[in-house]
């Protein structure tokens, strides 16, 4: 090849270069083009680890490689057209004059980019191998293991939420042990709350004759200070033990209306001590009586609390195998529903120790009253220039709401008592909270028909069927079905001498069964189910409740029964219709229909739920699973004991809500009234006696709210 033809070629390949790689105003394709059309991609983005050597811009000038060891790369780079060529290091293969300025140019950008490669991820010897391995960590595709997860729910705190750490559950003690600890002590609370009111009644005495007008001796008036510091005193060994609860809550952060009644006694006893000793210019009297008679219904509230909790332990504790009553979630059509189920009084002894409603309540708003005392009674202090103990005195007794321990204790004594009689027992506060949301009630055949109420009115065979072989096939259908005749027709095949069979595909239909057993196949159903399948029916049969029994075709038997409503179910309905609960029949009993109840019983059973058969038995399937909440356990069958918890839980609610909401109104605004009349020193519209009107004005509501709901 002589000079000018070489001349001529690289001219050439330096045009194309040029054209391929564009002109400088933009014109052309850009570097990345040029590599993803030699094979290679776009340029990946790499963050550096800490202490990595970082790679250099794009636009930094270009530096000079560093040198290689020598070795031969085997990196092959795809060509356009499938040809793969060798790149070979360039200290192994001088360039020759004959090169092209293209490959020229490639090479020394795939040698580059090896470079950049070699560095990337080389570490430094400041780098931290912890914090390089916990990098690597997260990235997908390393060699370390995942570690698991921590769950950041409950432990992840921010400035505008605190943490909620719920309190552990109380220990699940058995009833019989609770019963027992409740009952210790309690025939002595009862005879000091008598003391007590007695107590009251003289302080409040001496509050009425001056009241009516009569004058104290004079002997008499010098010791009215010390006469009212003596009942004081008294009352409050009387009640120690509901004060020392107030106090110990206090200190836990778990305010209430016994401790406000606690800080009332503690500052009226010292206010009631300094006017002894130091009498004023004007005579004036502690707050001595109200803070009695605030003590006296503490003190009874909390016996009938404890009265009610004993009773209630007792009833769980008289089954060792109760049925339990829990509100599952979406049972039924989308709502909540009350079901019943055999079971264990697991969890009762837990629930039934934890706090009422009232309380629950009260431990949002006393701290709030609390701080309200202590703050207005400091600024009257300050501005005002009055008493201290005596603006704490009064502020604190108006806080104390009377009705506080009622509002729960009252009514759970009354229904307890009410419920022991039918064999029902609430389960707490817990189960009563969540029968807000409870509007059906899943009833089953023993339910509305307990053993004992269902009889046999005689049997006749067919076609020449043995009797112990149409009974033993009748009855285990039934049992096989769950029907609430199980236990009837097993007692009657076993005075038979009968045994049980095995069933294979056991089908249930709306009114019958059927099922093959040894070979034979077997229906068993009422009337209407017989005609259904063709069976053939003596002429001028007419029995109302019967249950037949078909062989292969043949009518193989007739079993009559006499079903006999209990008394108790008619008020247990309106019961529950009352509180706006319907009634879902999960019967599988085939002869238990809306039309049979209501024709033969006159049971409103047009105002209840009737689901078909497969929802029926799913309703009543006793492998189900429930909610882990109990809202009462049962001892006895039937529905009345069942109707009576699931309306007392209800009530009970209601009243325990609107009592509690009574109280907090009644204890802010007499801390607002006597916030304004102690900055005024007006003590005689602030005397003991209007303030103890005042008190006993809003018990009113609460004492006759209490006693509503056992009124059923």
């Amino acid at each position: 090849m002589d000079e000018r033809e070489d001349k001529k070629m690289n001219t050439s390949d330096l045009a194309d270069v040029k054209k391929l790689i564009g002109s400088a105003d933009g014109a052309g394709f850009s570097l990345d083009e040029i590599l993803a059309e030699y094979g290679r991609g776009p340029k990946p983005k790499v963050v550096a680890f800490p202490g990595a050597v970082a790679a250099p811009p794009e636009d930094a000038p270009d530096e000079e490689p560093e040198e290689d060891d020598g070795a031969e790369s085997d990196t092959v780079i795809p060509f356009p057209g499938g040809e793969r060529r060798e790149e070979v290091h360039e200290e192994t293969q001088p360039k020759s004059r004959e090169e092209s300025v293209l490959t020229a140019f490639l090479k020394d950008l795939s040698r580059r980019a090896d470079h950049y490669a070699d560095r990337m991820f080389e570490e430094d010897e400041s780098t931290d191998p912890e914090e390089v391995r916990r990098l690597e960590s997260l990235i997908p595709g390393t060699d370390w293991e995942d570690e698991p997860l921590e769950e950041a729910g409950p432990e992840r705190e921010t400035w505008f939420r605190l943490p909620h750490r719920a309190a552990p559950p109380p220990p699940d003690t058995p009833p019989e042990e609770l019963a027992r600890r409740y009952g210790i002590g309690l025939h002595g609370m009862q005879v000091r709350s008598v003391f007590l009111f007695f107590l009251a009644c003289a302080a409040g005495g001496q509050l009425l004759i001056p009241a009516l007008g009569l004058a104290w001796p004079e002997d008499v008036a010098a010791i009215q200070g010390w006469f009212a510091v003596g009942l004081l005193g008294l009352g409050a060994l009387l009640a120690i033990d509901a004060l020392a609860v107030g106090l110990w809550r206090g200190l836990r952060g778990r305010f209430g209306m016994d401790t406000l009644a606690a800080f009332s006694c503690g500052f009226t006893l010292a206010d009631g001590i300094l006017l002894a000793l130091h009498p004023p210019e004007t005579p004036r009297l502690p707050y001595a009586a109200a803070v009695l008679f605030g003590m006296f219904f503490l003190l009874h509230g909390s016996f009938c609390k404890r009265a009610g909790l004993r009773l209630s332990c007792r009833t769980a504790a008289a089954s060792a195998e109760p049925y339990r009553i829990t509100l599952d979630p979406g049972k039924w059509n989308g709502k909540d529903s009350f079901s019943k189920w055999p079971g264990t009084p697991e969890g009762f002894g837990s629930q039934i120790q934890t706090d009422d409603g009232a309380q629950r309540i009260y431990s949002r708003c006393c701290p709030l009253l609390f701080l309200a005392d202590v703050l207005l009674a400091f600024v009257a202090t300050v501005e005002h220039r009055q008493d201290l103990i005596w603006a704490l005195s009064a502020l604190f007794t108006a806080s104390a709401a009377f009705g506080g321990a009622l509002v729960y204790g009252r009514p759970v004594f009354k229904l307890a008592r009410r419920l022991a009689q039918s064999g029902a027992a609430l389960a707490g506060w817990p189960g009563v909270a969540r029968s807000r949301r409870g509007n059906r009630l899943l009833v089953t055949d023993s339910d509305l028909f307990p053993p004992g109420y269902v009889e046999f009115n005689g049997y006749k065979m067919f076609h020449n069927f043995p009797v112990e072989r149409v009974m033993a096939y009748t009855a285990t259908l039934i049992r096989d079905s769950g029907s609430g005749l199980t236990r009837l027709f097993h007692e009657q095949l076993r005075a038979l001498g009968g045994l049980m069979r095995k069933a294979n595909d056991l089908c249930c239909y709306e009114g019958g069964l059927s099922a093959e057993i040894r070979g034979d196949q077997v229906l068993v159903g009422s009337a209407a189910f017989m005609r259904l399948m063709e069976i053939s029916l003596p002429p001028g049969l007419n029995v109302k409740s019967a249950v037949f029994c078909a062989i292969n075709g043949q009518l193989a038997g007739i079993f009559a029964l006499n079903y006999s409503l209990p008394d108790t179910v008619f008020p247990s309905v309106e019961e529950l219709m009352r509180e706006k609960v319907s009634v879902v029949l999960a019967t599988r009993d085939f002869n238990l229909i809306p039309a049979m109840l209501q024709q033969r019983f006159r049971l409103a059973a047009d105002k209840m739920d009737f689901p078909q058969v497969e929802r029926r038995r799913e309703l009543s399937d006793p492998d189900q699973l429930h909610s882990e909440t109990l809202t009462a356990l049962l001892c006895r069958e039937g529905l009345f004991p069942c109707a009576e918890a699931v309306t007392a839980g209800r009530r009970l609610r209601r009243a325990v809500r609107l009592g509690a909401a009574l109280c907090c109104m009644s204890a802010a605004l007499g801390v607002a009234l006597a916030a304004y009349l102690v900055s005024l020193a007006a003590y005689s519209s602030l005397s003991p006696l209007n303030l103890l009107v005042f008190l006993l004005s809003w018990l009113a509501p609460v004492w006759f709210l209490s006693g509503w709901p056992d009124r059923f």
